[in-house]
């Protein structure tokens, strides 16, 4: 079993510690990019050719990040048949903030009430879109350490995207995203090949605590994300070769050693610009480009340029964007699905390309194949890291059940209800005027949310949070309001069928979930 490892042989390292399960939530209604062209008065492809963007989801009063990351966990602990007792650390990365103090994390421990499992280490951290990959690798980090105790780590990066009304409104979004941590994973992280880069810049912010907006200096961001990308790809690109090296080879790294490239996607347009800054870093770093064939065919003017000066260079961009045209199509244009069709998700954002990319391949397909995820958060902080797809793709492999397990995304999101431009600008500004106030009931729809879906019933009068699940079945009747913010309450079970069980990820933690 995936995850598994007997306490008493852990063994110096883990073996392939990665990603095992991953599930996905997005928010059950979006609007049409082309409708909100129209309804904000701009020209016709402004939002789905100059951005890349076709719909995005949004959250009406009803959720918010507790909710969304309940949601999320719970379905990936049902579809895996887990119990929560083998759960031993669990990560929450969001900028999604609604308390100051009380973590996310503290809000999901309630799912585990009814098993009993309190020990389970981990807490929220915060840098913009970083925050998840900060989890992400905390989780890994653990199972690599001498603290490991031989159970799985959970990581949830959850967001709510949403800007004041502008240009930076289309580029919003909501979701949140679950994986599954432990070693011999289908998506094991390549050891020692992290590039990272960190620095200090105000491109996007949240000084105003009692405001969800951000402050954004758009062309800043733009500057920040690709510099960053540029310092990420150099840092990997020696490491890799180093490692190389050492194994008694001189060859050179380039984009053809990934098999996929996912990257954080604000918006779906600035992912290609990146792949084909990426392009431009290895026609500048190759010693000999061949500007006659190949391709880099008809680059030649500029063979001299300064990353530095092109960030905004529109001759440069448009010749390596042309010039990676078919690396795109073959190794990123399908991680795209989640981004263009729900929009940006701020933390989950890149691990929604990873899950858009696996349900659009066959377990063949992935199999083997070097994943290069790039992450970036403003402020800022950058990585790009490689994921290593288990050789393993038989039927019931641990590769197979994760690409099944991800097949229905787009039925999922052809499920979706659309609503008006005008019905989405009256959700921003409800939430805009009760973002944090005290004393609130809701006023969205609960029939409108997916079935299994956690949702905000109320907010008392010293802003505890009350939460409810909407029936997997709606025949069932509505759970009671069990799930809170405010301290310990009975957790009943969830009335869903019982699924197989995972095994858990060590002898002795064999207590099934309660659902």
């Amino acid at each position: 079993m995936p995850g598994s490892a007997p306490v008493s042989y852990l063994g110096p390292w883990p073996k392939d510690v990665g990603i095992i399960a991953l599930e996905l939530y997005f928010p059950s209604q979006y609007v049409d990019q082309t409708e909100l062209e129209e309804f904000d008065g701009v020209p016709a492809g402004k939002y789905t050719v100059g951005l890349g963007q076709a719909r995005m989801g949004f959250c009406s009063d009803r959720e918010d990040i507790n909710s969304l990351c309940l949601t999320v966990v719970q379905r990936l602990m049902e579809k895996n048949a887990l119990s929560y007792n083998s759960i031993g650390r669990l990560e929450v990365g969001t900028e999604t903030i609604i308390d100051k103090s009380k973590s996310v994390k503290t809000a999901l421990m309630q799912l585990f009430e009814n098993s009993g499992n309190t020990d389970v280490e981990g807490i929220d951290t915060t840098n913009a879109c970083y925050g998840g990959t900060a989890a992400l690798f905390n989780a890994v980090n653990w199972v690599e350490s001498s603290s490991w105790d031989g159970r799985y780590a959970l990581v949830v990066a959850g967001d709510i995207a949403v800007y004041a009304t502008g240009s930076a409104r289309p580029t919003g979004g909501a979701g949140a995203v679950a994986m599954l941590i432990g070693p011999n994973a289908p998506l094991a992280f390549e050891r020692g090949l992290r590039g990272t880069h960190m620095q200090h810049a105000y491109d996007f912010y949240k000084p105003d605590m009692v405001s969800e907006y951000p402050v954004v200096d758009g062309k800043l961001s733009i500057q920040c994300y690709l510099s960053a990308l540029d310092r990420c790809y150099s840092v990997y690109r020696n490491k890799i070769h180093a490692q190389w090296q050492r194994e008694g080879s001189d060859k050179s790294f380039s984009l053809e050693d990934f098999g996929f490239l996912v990257f954080h996607s604000p918006y779906c347009k600035l992912v290609q610009k990146s792949l084909a800054r990426l392009m431009l870093n290895d026609f500048l770093n190759h010693p000999n480009p061949n500007t006659e064939n190949g391709p880099f065919t008809g680059l030649e003017a500029f063979r001299d340029v300064q990353p530095e000066d092109t960030y905004f260079d529109r001759d440069v961009e448009k010749a390596f964007m042309k010039a990676s045209t078919d690396m795109f199509e073959r190794k990123t244009k399908a991680s795209l699905l989640i981004s263009n069709q729900n929009g940006n998700m701020y933390t989950p954002s890149v691990y929604g390309c990873l899950a858009s990319l696996i349900a659009q391949h066959t377990p063949s397909q992935m199999a083997g194949q070097r994943i290069g995820v790039f992450s970036y958060g403003s402020g800022f902080a950058a990585t790009l890291y490689s994921l290593r797809v288990t050789q393993d793709h038989t039927p019931g492999s641990s590769l197979d059940k994760l690409v099944l397990s991800l097949s229905d995304l787009k039925t999922r999101l052809d499920s979706r209800k659309k609503v008006s431009p005008a019905l989405f600008s009256e959700n921003m500004k409800l939430r805009e005027d009760t973002h944090h106030l005290a004393n609130y009931v809701p006023q969205g729809s609960v029939e409108d949310l997916f079935p299994g879906t956690w949702y905000l019933t109320r907010v008392d009068d010293k802003h505890r949070r009350e939460y409810a699940r909407r029936p997997v079945d709606d025949d069932l009747p509505a759970e009671s309001e069990l799930v809170r913010s405010r301290g310990a309450t009975e957790h009943i079970p969830s009335p869903v069928k019982k699924m197989p069980r995972m095994p858990a990820a060590t002898a002795g933690s064999e207590r099934a979930v309660s659902n």
